[in-house]
């Protein structure tokens, strides 16, 4: 019994299948058997041992394409080769055709506009059912868990004090440093403190720290909630009367709206104190005076615009994190996707919402 696929082409025009025509033998001689220029008239399947569907559509096609007829076929030859046959009898084509640019384009589009669109229902719901969580544990006091509480404050605040400081204080260099050297154009060095100040708490301190968090704690929820919903807990959970909202989501919107304007404007000072000390060694200004300049330049409000963003950034953060962890679903690829969507959204929502507020407040006159 030959173990693969064999042909040969007879001088009367008959071409002779043998051997097993198989979708893991067919593979060798499909090439040969579509590239033949003799003349065929007839297809013998005679001497074939197996045959499956793609075996068949190879024969068939063949045929097709010389107009010759298929002798020797048996009972199941017979079965599949009628089976690949089209109404007209015409020769299949399985290959895919690709659509033009623009219309595949335009598919795209669509419906990237409409998962958003679904998206942003899914999330409004999802908040709806968080405020609900938050209710129902304000009317029973004694659902709360407030030990998940304080864990994810230390998670989110405590835990992230040192690479948030390190960051702002390097900002702080930078944004002084920059800044010096363009107002040394025009002798103005001085104003290097208002530039430091003012930007530093109104807009760089909250919003990198917002981002820093996204990166650190949005992504760590995902990831945890997602975690727990393959290996079933939230479902466990449930099933045992417990709210996953109450338990999993709650303490954590709480941890990170309670932590945010802490974050915020500890991230602020270190940035101040990173220009005071680069404008002490390069532009001849005492460290102290420095900071003293600050107090008398950077107007109060520019602190309050900083604190009132943080609670709302981290809110935005806490929603995007728990949301993209609960729609995990089927395999362990889903929590990396959804890890990295979370981290996506809520830096994209972050940027959008400050600037947001960078409108509002200049029509309020805090600008």
């Amino acid at each position: 019994m030959s173990d693969g696929a064999l042909f040969r082409q007879d001088d009367d025009g008959t071409l002779v299948l043998e051997g097993n025509w198989l979708v893991s033998t067919v593979g060798e001689v499909d090439q040969s058997v579509r590239a033949l220029d003799g003349e065929v008239r007839r297809v013998d399947l005679s001497g074939v041992e197996e045959i499956d569907t793609v075996g068949a559509y190879l024969a068939w096609s063949v045929a097709a394409r010389h107009d010759a007829s298929i002798e020797g076929a048996d009972e199941r030859a017979t079965r599949l080769i009628e089976a690949v046959q089209s109404d007209e009898g015409e020769e299949i084509d399985v290959r895919a055709e690709r659509a033009p640019v623009m219309q595949r384009v335009m598919g795209e589009t669509g419906d990237k506009v409409i998962n958003f669109g679904y998206g942003t229902r899914d999330m409004v719901g999802f908040f709806g059912a968080a405020i609900s969580a938050l209710g129902a544990v304000i009317r029973h006091p004694s659902r709360f868990r407030s030990k998940a509480l304080v864990r994810q404050m230390e998670l989110i605040g405590v835990s992230a004090l040192g690479i948030v400081g390190l960051m702002s204080f390097l900002i702080g260099i930078v944004v002084a440093q920059q800044g010096a050297v363009q107002l040394r154009q025009f002798g103005a060095e001085i104003y290097t403190i208002n530039l430091t100040g003012r930007l530093c708490l109104r807009e760089l301190g909250v919003l990198m720290t917002a981002i820093m968090v996204a990166g650190r704690s949005g992504s760590a929820f995902a990831a945890q909630i997602g975690t727990m919903q393959l290996t079933e807990e939230v479902d466990a959970m449930r099933t045992i009367g417990i709210s996953p909202m109450e338990a999993l989501v709650v303490p954590r919107i709480l941890a990170i709206v309670f932590m945010m304007p802490l974050l915020g404007f500890y991230a602020s000072v270190m940035a101040i104190i990173g220009g005071a000390f680069v404008s002490s060694l390069t532009l001849g200004i005492p460290f102290a005076t420095f900071l003293s300049r600050v107090q008398e330049v950077v107007p109060t409000y520019d602190l309050w615009v900083g604190l009132i963003k943080a609670p709302l950034f981290g809110l935005i953060i806490a929603l995007t994190g728990c949301y993209q962890g609960m729609q995990v679903k089927g395999d362990s690829e889903q929590v990396g996707l959804r890890t990295t969507t979370a981290v996506v959204q809520g830096i994209f929502a972050v940027i959008v919402l400050d600037a947001f507020f960078a409108i509002f407040f200049s029509e309020v006159g805090w600008a």
